[in-house]
């Protein structure tokens, strides 16, 4: 066995303490030699979790004791994670569809660090450093530790919130075989799990090597498939509004309706003549809409509307593969050598909304036009048009779907052990590649859709494109006045597959050397670690000509290619400062500090203070002050512009101004005023998305952050396997690197003390008032502050009739603050206990194993939260009659028995009180992403080990 160097003898407590189910048992150094491990958080080697550094530690088994298809997903229910990219609504935006990115604080995915045994991993997500947690082996996780708050100093940037560290086993032995298989209640959505390992030392135990193989699948699940999400709501204005009681909370503005949708958009064809609305029916003639409820611009409710919720999934179709091998050899007592290697391939399949016009961009039929039915005709002559607006959903031409498939390898090869005796080192190389290939399939190819509507007699009796062009280029006509009139020939002839492709590098090189206890003071001995790394980043991307172009129904999409390296050198030290002492048995000192040298950016330096006091041997309080720094990323920097429409509503807009009152409103009304929109403007232009553009920015500075951390470890020897933690942390957060929602641009623009500001750069309007292009560029524009309460509570003990171990997690978000305007410190959006940031959260786990006999219950609780901030309710207190997001609880269980051959049953119910989301939403949101969608969900797990 390799050589560790020893310390004086403690037991790993807090380490095992946290870890559920696991037994805790004191280990006296006469029975067993101590070993020295490295815990996120510090590169210094030190016993058991001793460290200032709050960690979180998940056992490999807890992470697969669920029906969750993958680790990323049993990650996201800790209190301390935020759902922001899950499976059930990964699919948000373009080429993120089957993702799962860690977010920790919900402050930003770009601002958690994702390591696996301490090292860095090749990005998952094109111009960016997010791992997708699908591509780290399942079967092969000891643990999982998590550290709060930033660990730039030790593990460079992009640690401004903290580090998930994924700590894989470091020896593989024998056969190990699993299979599981699930199915939802409330719908036809099933997943399907195996995974194989084989490992085994050789040559007298000098090495071991490890493979294994990993597969898992889901099919789609459409929101009208589901008995949880088959609903049909929209907000509409409320038609009964008292306007003597404008803010009162009663009195709403707007109300949520069941059995209600669009009406002027459908998938037949809608259009109004004289201010009636027809639509087409199947055999193409024309007739009035039925609208019996509730009008509201293009809404109703009671009426024939089409439910938006057809074109929802929400669950992507999914199915991955990974194989991994390591292996290790010890040279020598004091030298060791490992590789280990991968290959994951994960595809990801999500279906959208077809292509669609409507309002501004309604298509044009005139009264020549060949399909044109009789009844159409008629009603045209009747009102003198020669030609008609037809607002549309082309789901007859094709729902869009979108087929993302990464491919992942990755490859480490190291050296480590013991020099000169008391020097413990390592020297590393990591490299990785991800190639990534996005498909849309069903994307209109706009020139070839307008020429073929545009359809006419050619005087034979034969129906014919109009443009001689077109003809020539082999344009078929096609017939948009009913649902399935289309004929595929002319749907083959719009319809294009437009395939975007992205190639991300990884080369990572790295020395460290410590020393655990290169000099004794009184207090204890002082350690040290120091070390070298160097990092290059690559991210290219290309798109088809007809996405870059912009002549599909896709946005024009610009390439992003950009690299950059970074050369650090860091330093750690930890001091015993006294000990042995009333009330002291030891207080240590922690100092960390990382210099950086960007190509981008220049060079950066970030540092971290920790201070632990061991008081007795029951009571230790803990406590870090950091700063850190994250550099932009390769898509922030050199991302190229690409062309976006938003959805948005203008501010300036009579209908919203009214919504509001007081001071709130006359500034709002005084920017809008100089921004050269007339008073009282009201034209409805904002119901169709309005068109924009994204880029990144190559002037972007480093965004810093300063963190601090006080916390306490109890565990009383009264009570033996009890432990309690309370770490309060706080995130401070400048020249915050960030693309914000182009709603809050249009807020903040009018809503600042003068238009002389930022975000008023970044809008262009006519002369008329409306706004034309919104520029949504990545800057350095705002600060962010958060703080909160992380407890643990860990309880294990036996009995006559069983072990029971459990484990409580829970936070309390004090404070959630964003600053539009960050030397403006009076003016902020708290966004604590709202949306997806209660105030509280949390997770309880209980775990019972008799004889071979084992069983687990967990129960998830999320606090209510408001739907909307306390600023936006100081200007209009009652926006709607939704909101509050309710409290949620959701219990898991499993029950499992253990064969004496080494065959192993469970069976176990997520959601087993069948928990719905609230029905407003289908929770595929960023907003909803905590609520399971799935509904009550039963699987079953055989697997089998020697």
């Amino acid at each position: 066995m390799i050589k560790i160097n020893p310390l004086s003898a403690a037991v790993k407590l807090l380490c095992v303490s946290t870890v559920v189910g696991a037994p805790i048992q004191a280990v006296s150094a006469e029975e067993k030699e101590i070993e020295t491990i490295e815990v996120t958080g510090s590169r210094i080697l030190r016993e058991g979790a001793i460290a200032p550094s709050p960690v979180s530690v998940i056992s490999g088994e807890e992470l697969i004791n669920t029906g969750a298809l993958n680790i990323g997903e049993a990650l996201n229910k800790m209190p301390s994670l935020k759902p922001t990219f899950g499976l059930q609504n990964s699919g948000r935006y373009i080429g993120t569809s089957g993702l799962n990115i860690l977010d920790l604080r919900g402050m930003g995915t770009d601002r958690t660090l994702v390591l696996v045994n301490g090292k860095r991993h090749v990005a998952s997500s094109a111009g960016t450093a997010s791992v997708d947690t699908n591509t780290i082996p399942t079967a092969w996780i000891d643990r999982v530790e998590v550290i709060t708050g930033g660990a730039s100093a030790v593990y460079g940037a992009d640690a401004v919130t903290g580090v998930v560290n994924f700590i894989l086993k470091e020896d593989i032995e024998g056969l190990s075989v699993s299979y599981t298989r699930g199915e939802a209640e409330h719908s036809d959505y099933s997943n399907d799990k195996f995974s194989f390992s084989y490992g085994q030392s050789f040559l007298n135990g000098k090495g071991n090597f490890g493979i294994s193989y990993e597969f898992a699948q889901q099919d789609r699940l459409n929101a009208l498939d589901s008995d949880f999400t088959n609903g049909s709501y929209r907000e509409l204005t409320n038609p009964n509004q008292d306007p003597t009681r404008p803010d009162a909370l009663d009195n709403p503005d707007q109300i949520f309706y069941e059995n209600a949708g669009l009406f002027a958009l459908n998938e037949p064809g809608a259009f109004n003549v004289g201010g009636t609305w027809y639509t087409f029916n199947p055999d193409g003639s024309s007739r009035p809409i039925q609208l019996n409820g509730i009008v509201d611009g293009i809404s109703c409710e009671n009426c024939e509307f089409m439910n938006l919720r057809k074109f929802t999934e929400i669950q992507p179709s999914f199915d991955r593969h990974i194989i991994n091998f390591k292996t290790n050899y010890e040279i020598n007592d004091d030298t060791r050598v490992y590789f280990e290697g991968k290959y994951s391939k994960i595809e990801s399949e999500d279906w959208g909304q077809p292509s669609f016009y409507y309002l501004g961009s309604a298509l044009n039929i005139t009264r020549d036009n060949a399909f044109l039915h009789p009844t159409t005709a008629k009603l045209m002559d009747e009102n003198g048009l020669d030609s008609i607006r037809v607002n549309r959903f082309n789901g007859d031409i094709g729902r869009r779907y979108e087929i993302n498939t990464r491919e992942t390898t990755r490859f480490v090869a190291g050296i480590k052990g013991v020099v000169a005796e008391e020097w413990d080192y390592e020297v590393f190389v990591n490299s990785g590649e991800t190639e990534i290939e996005r498909a849309n399939h069903n994307n209109l190819v706009v020139p070839n859709f307008m020429a073929a509507i545009d359809a006419i007699d050619d005087g034979s009796g034969n129906v014919v494109c109009r443009s001689a062009d077109a003809r020539n280029n082999g344009c078929i006509p096609m017939d948009i006045m009913g649902y399935g009139r289309p004929s595929q020939e002319s749907i083959n002839y719009v319809n294009t597959v437009s395939v975007g492709t992205s190639t991300i590098e990884q080369l990572n090189v790295g020395a460290t050397i410590t020393n655990s206890a290169i000099y004794e003071l009184p207090a204890g001995p002082v350690g040290i670690a120091f070390g070298l790394e160097y990092r290059e980043e690559k991210s290219e991307s290309t798109e088809d000509d007809n996405a870059k172009d912009g002549d599909t129904f896709f946005n024009a999409l610009g390439e992003d290619k950009g690299k950059y390296d970074v050369s650090e050198v860091f330093a750690e030290t930890s001091i015993p400062i006294l000990g042995d002492l009333p009330l002291i048995d030891t207080m240590t000192v922690e100092i960390a500090a990382r210099y950086a040298d960007y190509s981008t950016v220049g060079d950066v330096t970030t540092w971290k203070v920790g201070l632990d006091w061991q008081v007795y041997d029951d009571l230790r309080f803990r406590s870090t002050v950091s700063e850190a720094i994250r550099a932009p990323n390769i898509s922030e920097i050199f991302g190229a512009k690409s062309q976006n429409f938003f959805g948005v509503d203008d501010p300036c807009r009579a209908k919203y101004l009214n919504e509001i009152s007081g001071d709130k409103r006359a500034a709002r009304q005084a920017s809008c005023s100089a921004l050269g929109v007339p008073v009282g403007f009201d034209e409805p232009y904002d119901d169709s998305r309005l068109p924009g553009e994204s880029s990144g920015n190559r002037n972007l500075s480093p965004e810093e952050s300063s963190s601090y951390t006080v916390g306490a470890v109890f565990t009383p020897s009264s009570i033996s396997g009890l432990s309690f933690t309370v770490d309060y942390w706080n995130i401070e957060l400048e020249d915050s690197i960030s693309s914000i929602l182009a709603q809050q641009i249009l807020e903040r623009c009018v809503d600042a003390a003068s238009i002389d500001n930022q975000y008023c750069a970044l809008i262009t309007r006519d002369t008329s008032g409306k706004i034309t292009n919104i520029k949504n560029q990545v800057l350095n524009i705002s600060k962010q502050e958060a703080s909160g309460v992380d407890f643990e509570l860990n309880y294990s003990f036996n009995t006559d009739i069983g072990n029971f171990s459990s484990r409580l997690m829970a936070t309390r978000l004090i404070e959630r603050k964003r600053y539009p305007f960050q030397e403006e410190l009076d003016r902020f959006e708290e966004y604590a206990g709202v949306d997806t940031e209660p105030s509280w959260q949390g997770t309880l786990d209980i775990n019972y194993d008799y004889e071979n006999y084992f069983a687990s219950w967990r129960m998830r609780y999320i606090e209510r939260s408001d739907r909307f901030r306390p600023d936006e309710l100081e200007t209009n207190p009652n926006p709607s009659n939704f909101m509050e997001w309710p409290s949620y609880v959701v219990s898991d269980i499993t029950a499992g028995y253990n064969f004496d051959m080494g065959l192993s049953i469970k069976v176990g119910v997520d959601n087993i009180f069948d928990k719905k989301p609230i029905k407003y939403t289908t929770a595929t949101g960023g907003d909803s992403g905590s609520y399971d969608n799935i509904g009550r969900f039963v699987y079953a797990t055989i697997s089998y080990s020697f």
